[in-house]
């Protein structure tokens, strides 16, 4: 084994041809995606001048996703999941093309933008269930996780380049450039998927449905594994997550220096590459149940040291291992969902995972806002961490299953 597969595995683009092309594909796309979110933030605050609309964005970003999600979930067990995934794709590259055009006009509206803001998230919860669960059809078992983490890697590479890039972008040729470079994104997504053999899922199809959805839950709730890897998510999520506490943070410690600020934010980023980079060690490990509940505990853990860190440098560390752990814990949780989950029902139990991943952040943070706005931002970080490493411990004390689970017995 040499030097590069000890820090990152890269069997898996080795291996398979497919997955390697889905990857490079993955790689352009969280890039791409990373400029349309930046430029419709941008770009409603251009035309409203309001936090309220700016939060707006997020909101009808989650409904959205949240809605068409679990409709996702029960075609991704009833059809071909390449199909559902070209279909989801196009529907995005039709928004982003819209909103480059949207953005060209002088008929610009912050109602026309959240329109196509929801066309862009709706697209994205069609397809997200079905795409999470190609790297397992793709790949041999004792490969999952190795893979997941590659895919992991590849959306931390993006969320620290794509900001800064989308930035120069904007300031050299507006949001509709942002929007454009997406859509040539999509197209190298159509074309790698495209390529995928068929992906119907396995066993007898699932008829979609509010009854499919409802097994889809039922399943969840009874399998120990998945119910504790779900519940770690959102307790690590709602519980502590630290993001809207940084302007406060920043102003009330920091002295309200926008570098300091956006050095919070780069902090967690440099965290999750770095464990991203020596991923190899995470995806051999025995246990990734053990693995993925000790990341989270110290992602609390690490939060609750940061609201107490007084200096810029005492707060940043704090954050890089907070971002350590987090994707640590991501990539064991993502790997550990898809190999516990039998094909069949694979769509589904992705949605719910899907849904989690994308709704807990964003009611982590408002969760943060309102402790932060009757106590202080210090109590609300502090507390917010020793709650998620508390979960976490009551979490694995009692889900024994989770604690021990291991690929090799699925």
């Amino acid at each position: 084994m040499n030097l590069l597969d000890r820090l990152v595995d890269t069997r898996p683009l080795r291996t398979s041809p497919a997955f390697r092309r889905l990857w490079w594909a993955g790689v352009v796309s969280a890039l791409g995606g990373q400029f349309t979110v930046v430029a419709v933030l941008f770009q409603m605050w251009q035309l409203t001048a309001s936090p309220v609309a700016v939060g707006a964005v997020g909101l009808v970003q989650a409904l959205a996703m949240t809605g068409v999600g679990l409709i996702g979930g029960t075609l991704a067990d009833a059809l071909d999941r390449r199909t559902l995934v070209l279909t989801a794709t196009t529907a995005q590259l039709a928004a982003v093309v819209l909103l480059a055009l949207h953005g060209l006009t002088d008929l610009s509206s912050q109602w026309g933008l959240l329109a196509l803001v929801a066309l862009n998230a709706a697209g994205s919860g069609l397809g997200a269930p079905a795409r999470r669960t190609f790297v397992p059809r793709l790949l041999p078992t004792a490969l999952v996780r190795a893979g997941v983490a590659l895919v992991n890697l590849s959306f931390q590479i993006a969320l620290l380049l794509g900001p800064a890039l989308a930035g120069v972008l904007l300031a050299q040729w507006g949001a509709s450039a942002c929007y454009l470079l997406d859509a040539a994104a999509f197209t190298t997504v159509l074309h790698g998927v495209a390529r995928l053999p068929s992906m119907r899922p396995d066993g007898q199809p699932t008829r979609p449905g509010a009854q499919a959805i409802w097994r889809g839950w039922r399943f969840i709730a009874t399998t120990p594994v998945l119910r504790g890897a779900l519940l770690t998510d959102v307790m690590a999520t709602v519980l502590a997550m630290p993001v809207g506490l940084f302007p406060l943070i920043n102003e009330q410690r920091f002295g309200g220096d926008p570098r300091t600020l956006g050095l919070l934010f780069t902090a967690v980023a440099v965290g999750g590459i770095t464990a991203g980079a020596a991923s190899g060690t995470i995806t051999r490990a025995r246990k990734p149940g053990a693995v993925m509940l000790a990341a989270a505990a110290v992602w609390g853990l690490a939060l609750a040291t940061f609201g107490l860190a007084t200096s810029p440098w005492a707060a940043l560390a704090c954050l890089a291992v907070a971002g350590a752990a987090d994707t640590t814990s991501v990539i064991t949780r993502a790997a550990i969902v898809q190999l516990a989950t039998p094909d069949s029902h694979r769509g589904r139990v992705s949605a719910v995972e899907h849904i989690v991943g994308a709704s807990g952040p964003d009611l982590g943070n408002f969760r943060a806002g309102l402790v932060a706005e009757t106590t202080s931002a210090a109590v609300a970080s502090c507390a917010g961490g020793l709650l998620c490493a508390a979960g976490i411990a009551w979490v694995a004390l009692r889900n024994p299953e989770l604690r021990r689970f291991d690929e090799t017995t699925t």
